[in-house]
């Protein structure tokens, strides 16, 4: 061991370079480490290596050694790296992990091209109990630094008693493991990627299939972006053990990215397949033989193409996880001979370096609900002007070979005014008082999509429906109107649709209701004989594109009034704007024009005129105006007033309960006072008991800290992180009249965000934390156990977090649409293609962002009790649990569809399946039917790890 690693020596080491250890195995056998760091020697420069021989010697340069370049070592084994004189490891906080090519010919002199000079004294077998010896003191140096939390140097003695011995593997393991991850932490927070990375190659070299570091760089790589290299890390993880929770849930979260869930549903769309398919083959028939797929997915339509005879066929794909999945597609179906694929996008297509010649045909799929947001007239330009052959003219007969063409043709985009509720709550704040907290008239709540021409970044102008599913349905208000055609086989047309004026559409209203917003749906002509409705009334594999209204004075129309709007195509998004209204007989514009202070009396009710009025009376003339983008759910959230009003019944009666105490400690220092134990000052002065302290970690916007404040003597801290939401919070407390510095923003107090739970004060705690247990998805926050676990630790006695428990429910259904939602069913659906055992490798279990009142299903039970989480008291929770169902509807049980019961306490319920619920259902899915009958009872294993739930169903 080096003597300034050893206990109690100097240990003035480098903080840059690297910590040189020179092994050297001379004839002799005796094992000898040399040395280099700061204190010792001068460190090298850029490109030079520092290293001393274990018998003493001059410090070698480059110019007079003759040292390479060094290279990142993967592994620090003099076997491994290929030959045996020396290797470099990491000290402390420097982990440049440098390999340098050191030839030890000479003993101490370190000269090149001299002998070897065995030690004095060597004896035989001498070099086993050396190497004994090392090991030994490096384990001992290991443990003293991992109590000194030197977790680079431990990490690097832990290599070093790995290497030469490897033996011990099993022993350390456990230990090298908790080694890694803590110094993995380190180099993450000083954002040392390449050194990180290196890290885990090394572990992984070491330990292949040790699935807790495969899933933890799995971790690591999502974090920094790399989603498809961390999902092959956590499928690993998973396959080496199946049971392993953090792994499964991390690949399922992971799988929803790189292969998003509409795959599976377009698959199963047999309708869309057999068009597609019938289209590709009148094309080819017709001497469309040359065929470019653009965004294949997994390839299907290049395969339609091959089997309809074309040749050659190219297709291209971006993403990485899906190239590789078309590649194993295309070979099951036995078609990589005629099938080139590309991994890169259309607009780097050239040719000849990646196709020979131009194509006859493009045939793509990439469209969205709003028709152009997957950039289709884009990639169709670059297609016309660099890939494609010369159009036919118009009348023109001959060879279609010679000529090129697009699949699909063309498309005419159509569009519906509508009243929903569902819509209007997740885009519009329809309140202005919320559990008491007025919300100020110079504050504008946005949704994404309601501001996406107010801002410089380029985000879709729309949400996204299955109208058909919306809860609550909705109410056409006008007739259904065409908005656009636009033909893909016109290239002037589609270099016009960026830069054409936008057009103005006046659109009569048949039936009186509340503007909520304007549905868009299209037709997608795939040639003269074959096309595809997206239409809500057609059953379809897309959703339906919303543009919400906003901005409006009175959102109330009726029959004769008409809607006017302007559309354009810009960004390569399909944007209506301008949404306004005028009456049959007046044509004052009510839409975006009006002012607070005028026109007063067009307001839709009495009630709005007095809040205006209000409003000009105690507004100041300079007040700062606001405008605040909330999520969707967000939104619906601050139209939660259960929700709210919840919370605000709950804190009062925790408050309440804490208040004697407070009173207690006030007279007992009035009473110390008294007796002459505090200054005649003192005596003066008014008692000011101590605040309770509040904290909200929601996560996102929330006013529950505003409302804390309205308690009485309450110090509340908010959690939210985005400038935009302080100001309006701010804002919102200077309308409330709250005293200034009331609302505090607890991440400016926090110097390591990644530790929000922490004390109010040193010699403080927290009256109330309250914390977000469910995702809007429908699924329990990841690590709330764990946060619950710190929380009831900076709890004062009596204080509470909330939810103090939440109980899960769930039922047994019959859902053919979840199963397909899931999961391609079979060839038949593809038309006997092999793609479902491919792209099923990336089925998640778990549905999320479900309404349960509107999804197409059969309950075959009632609603049962599955599990309780306890974050108050956590030896109620249990691991295991099995529940039995009772079978009241004989079918097949496809999936159990699950929500919650959040208990703020004994009496207070927030129920996150009810209608005003800002949270989604989520659902398990089955991978295979078990068929049920009436009277019969199901056992459901329902397992708990961490935030972890999985739910399986006993045979």
């Amino acid at each position: 061991t080096p003597p300034f690693l050893r206990e109690g020596a100097d240990r003035d080491v480098p903080t840059s370079g690297a910590l040189t250890l020179a092994w050297r195995a001379p004839a002799a056998g005796v094992v000898s480490c040399g040395v280099g760091s700061r204190g010792l020697w001068s460190p090298p420069g850029r490109g030079e290596a520092g290293l001393l021989s274990g018998g003493g010697g001059r410090a070698p340069t480059p110019q007079r050694d003759n040292f390479p370049v060094p290279v990142l070592a993967l592994f620090l084994s003099p076997w491994k790296c290929g030959h045996r004189d020396s290797f470099v490891v990491p000290f402390s906080q420097t982990f440049s992990l440098w390999l340098y090519k050191r030839r030890f010919q000479g003993g101490g002199s370190g000269m090149p091209n001299s002998r070897p000079r065995p030690r004095r004294g060597a004896r035989s077998g001498g070099g086993a109990a050396g190497r004994e010896e090392l090991v030994s003191r490096s384990l001992q140096s290991a443990e003293h630094c991992l109590g000194a939390q030197d977790f680079g140097t431990a990490y690097a003695h832990y290599l070093l008693v790995l290497s030469l011995a490897p033996e011990l593997k099993d022993d350390v393991k456990e230990t090298f493991e908790y080694t890694l991850f803590r110094w993995a932490e380190e180099l993450d927070s000083l954002s040392r990627t390449q050194d990180l990375l290196g890290c885990y190659e090394q572990a992984l070299e070491l330990f292949p299939d040790d699935e807790v570091i495969c899933n933890s760089m799995g971790e690591h790589l999502f974090r920094m972006g790399f989603r498809d290299e961390a999902a092959g890390y956590f499928h690993k993880a998973v396959k080496l053990n199946p049971e392993f929770n953090d792994a499964k849930e991390n690949f399922y979260r992971v799988a929803n990215w790189l292969v998003e869930r509409w795959h599976f549903i377009m698959l199963n769309d047999t309708k869309r397949n057999t068009v597609y398919n019938a289209a590709i083959q009148n094309a080819v028939c017709l001497g469309s033989k040359s065929v470019l797929d653009i965004g294949a997915g997994t390839g299907i339509l290049s395969m339609f193409a091959k089997k309809a005879g074309a040749h050659p066929v190219y297709a291209c794909e971006l993403s990485k996880t899906m190239y590789e999945l078309a590649c194993d597609v295309v070979a099951a179906n036995k078609m990589e001979a005629g099938i080139k694929l590309l991994h890169m996008k259309s607009l780097d297509i050239e040719i000849p370096k990646h196709i020979p010649e131009r194509v006859s045909l493009v045939v793509t799929e990439t469209v969205d609900a709003g028709l152009f947001g997957e950039g289709i007239v884009e990639s169709l330009i670059h297609a016309w002007e660099h890939l494609l052959l010369q159009p036919k003219s118009r009348g023109e007969n001959g060879n279609c070979e010679k000529y090129g063409k697009v699949i699909p043709a063309s498309a005419v985009i159509f569009g519906m005014a509508v009243e929903c509720a569902e819509i209007r709550r997740h885009h519009r704040v329809g309140t202005k008082n919320v559990a008491g907290i007025c919300l100020p008239t110079n504050v504008k709540f946005q949704s994404p999509a309601c501001s996406s021409l107010d801002t410089d970044e380029t985000v879709e102008p729309y949400t996204t429906e299955k109208m058909s599913r919306v809860p609550g349905g909705y109410l056409a208000l006008t007739e259904c109107f065409e908005i656009m055609t636009v033909d893909f086989n016109n290239l002037q047309e589609l270099k016009s649709l960026a830069t054409k004026k936008p057009g103005k559409i006046d659109i009569p209203v048949i039936k009186e209701g509340i503007l909520d917003a304007v549905v868009v749906w299209f037709v997608l002509h795939l040639d003269d004989e074959h096309s595809l409705s997206t239409s809500p009334n057609e059953e379809t594999c897309w959703e339906q594109a919303v543009y919400p209204v906003h901005d409006l004075a009175d959102y109330q129309i009726k029959r004769g009034d008409h809607v006017m709007m302007e559309v354009s195509c810009q960004d390569c998004y399909l944007r209506i704007q301008n949404i306004s209204v005028f009456g049959p007989e007046c044509e004052v514009d009510t839409g975006k024009n009006l002012t607070k202070n005028k026109d007063l009396l067009t307001l839709g009710s009495e009630a709005e005129l007095c809040s205006a009025l209000a409003n000009l009376q105690t507004s100041k003339p300079d007040a700062v105006e606001q405008t605040c983008i909330l999520e969707s759910t967000e939104i619906a959230l601050l139209n939660n007033n259960i929700y709210h009003e919840g919370f605000k019944m709950a804190m009062r009666k925790v408050l309440s309960s804490l208040t004697p105490e407070k009173l207690c400690q006030a007279m007992d220092t009035q009473c110390q006072n008294e007796m002459g134990y505090g200054s005649e000052e003192s005596n003066s002065q008014e008692i000011i008991p101590e605040p309770f302290y509040v904290l909200d970690v929601s996560e996102g916007f929330s006013i529950l800290p505003i409302i804390a404040g309205t308690l009485g003597q309450v110090k509340p801290y908010s959690s939210v992180e985005k400038d935009q939401h302080r100001i309006t919070l701010d804002l919102i407390s200077e309308a409330n009249h709250f005293p200034k510095e009331t609302l505090e923003f607890w991440l400016r107090h926090v110097e390591d965000e990644s530790a929000v739970l922490q004390r109010p004060k040193s010699d403080k705690l927290w009256s109330i934390i309250i914390l977000d247990v469910i995702e809007p998805s429908g699924l329990i926050q990841q690590e709330i156990m764990e946060k619950a676990a710190i929380s009831r630790c900076l709890l004062q006695s009596g204080g509470k977090i909330f939810p103090q428990y939440v109980l899960m429910f769930g039922l047994l259904v019959e859902s053919q649409t979840l199963v397909e939602e899931s999961a391609v069913q079979g060839t038949e659906r593809t038309l006997g293609l092999n793609i479902a055992p491919f792209i099923n490798q990336f089925q998640v279990p778990i549905r999320v962002f479900l309404d349960l009142s509107s999804l197409p299903c059969i309950p075959l039970s009632k609603p049962v009790e599955l599990l309780r989480l306890d974050l108050m008291t956590p030896y109620l929770n249990t691991s295991n649990r099995e529940v039995k169902v009772h079978i009241c509807k004989s079918g097949q049980v496809t999936a159990i569809p699950f929500w919650y019961h959040m208990y703020l306490d004994d009496e207070i319920r927030l129920d996150t399946s009810s209608e005003a619920s800002h949270w989604k259902q989520a659902a398990v899915v089955l991978e295979n039917p078990i068929q049920v009958e009436m009277g019969e009872e199901l056992v459901l294993s329902v397992q708990h790890h961490k935030s972890s739930v999985s739910i399986t169903v006993k045979q």
